[in-house]
């Protein structure tokens, strides 16, 4: 199993002048200190909006920057929302081959489509249509990646004619792709598209088998047609994560910021009003979190053995490795942990990365190189068939030209 981290910017009110500034550069520190440490990935979703849940608004810029800070780590951008409105879908392909080439080829490309009111009003996208406008843009833009001119699209959502889209990405065909996936039928589809799955819900190791089992299966049946130009048979959970060689200390240090993500999801996605620019998130958060069912008690009680989703692997380096050899025996390919979440400090966020890097890294990663080996000696009849089902890549007409100036 792999390991990976989320970072979507949060900054819980009330805000100084330089508050944007010292968390940018703070997130930076920290993925630079997990690169050195040997953690694999880095994910950053795109949000619009969300006021203190997310300041991530522009991850193709701030992954930029990782790419220059780092030399190891995968970078994962988690996920570009592809509906049109959003990112005009060249302007995506563009943008991840890119990064790909800043990275020496370390990209990870997540697609997804939002969810929450604030983001799909704020840029005119209807809720009725948008895995329709996913599914369209992601075709063409495996297409853009492939194709030496793109041959042009004529969908109902993406529309575009013949050009050459560049650059081109350094790996090939492209970088891994991936879908964000909230619930099982989610899983199916990325299964079925031969993506990746990205799960950003919280769930024990039960759970964790049964999505494994789900996705796997369809991976491995006739109904997977790839939507890109390689299968990506990966799947990778969030779960909340804090070390500490005391118990009591992991879980003050990390409750209120895990606590404070699940309540601003649940906020911007569901049960909350925003108010642009009046919004106090962290003020509704201490005020409700109760009455949402994420107070403090909710993470239990310290010496019983992880299991609670909510709680995840906080605690101790030897309750961590043993919730998470859970995780792993149920197949899991990756966790992704959320270490910045609500107010936790910059300088115990490193601490926790440190301690974990050392005491309860080193023992899985013996273990993930014979298990990717094994995985995809299993999975290779099955890939060889999906791709074969795959249509490839198109020949533009020849004879196309882009008319002069003079000419449109």
């Amino acid at each position: 199993m792999k390991f990976g981290l989320l970072y979507g910017a949060q900054l819980p009110r009330p805000w100084t002048q330089d508050s944007e500034h010292r968390l940018f550069n703070d997130m930076l520190d920290e993925i630079e200190l997990a690169d050195r440490l040997g953690f694999d990935q880095v994910w950053c979703p795109e949000h619009h909006f969300l006021e203190e849940y997310s300041h991530m608004s522009a991850p193709e810029v701030f992954l930029g920057a990782v790419s220059q800070r780092t030399s190891r780590i995968r970078i994962g951008h988690a996920v570009a929302l592809m509906p049109p409105a959003f990112n005009p879908t060249a302007r995506v392909a563009e943008r991840i081959a890119t990064l790909d080439l800043l990275s020496d080829g370390r990209v990870d490309f997540g697609t997804g489509e939002s969810t929450t009111p604030t983001e799909l009003g704020g840029f005119g996208v209807e809720r009725s249509d948008k895995r329709d406008q996913w599914a369209e843009a992601v075709d063409a833009v495996a297409h853009m990646f492939v194709e030496e001119p793109f041959a042009g699209s004529e969908g109902k959502y993406v529309s575009a004619p013949v050009r050459n889209v560049l650059p081109k990405s350094r790996q090939k065909p492209h970088p891994p792709m991936w879908m964000a996936c909230g619930n099982r039928d989610a899983i199916r589809v990325a299964a079925a598209k031969g993506l990746g799955a990205l799960n950003f819900s919280f769930f024990g190791p039960a759970e964790t088998k049964t999505w494994v089992d789900a996705y796997y299966s369809g991976i491995e049946s006739a109904d997977c047609v790839p939507a890109g130009f390689a299968v990506n048979a990966q799947i990778a959970a969030t779960i909340p994560m804090f070390c500490h060689q005391d118990e009591t200390t992991a879980v003050e240090r990390a409750v209120d910021g895990v606590q404070f993500f699940n309540f601003g999801l649940g906020f911007y996605a569901g049960f909350g009003t925003a108010a642009p620019g009046r919004t106090r998130l962290w003020e509704e958060f201490q005020r409700d979190r109760d009455k949402h069912g994420m107070g403090r008690s909710s993470f239990g009680r310290p010496g019983m053995p992880l299991g609670n989703p909510a709680r995840g692997a906080v605690g101790t380096p030897r309750q961590i490795r043993d919730f998470l050899r859970l995780h792993e025996e149920a197949g899991l390919d990756q966790a992704i942990f959320l270490v910045q979440g609500g107010g936790t400090r910059h300088e115990h966020i490193c601490e926790s990365l440190e301690l974990f890097a050392n005491e309860v890294m080193p023992e899985f990663k013996e273990r993930d190189e014979t298990a990717e080996r094994l995985k995809a000696a299993r999975l290779r009849p099955a890939i060889d068939a999906a791709m074969a089902r795959r249509e490839p890549p198109r020949t533009a007409d020849p004879d196309y030209i882009i008319p002069a100036r003079s000419q449109s």
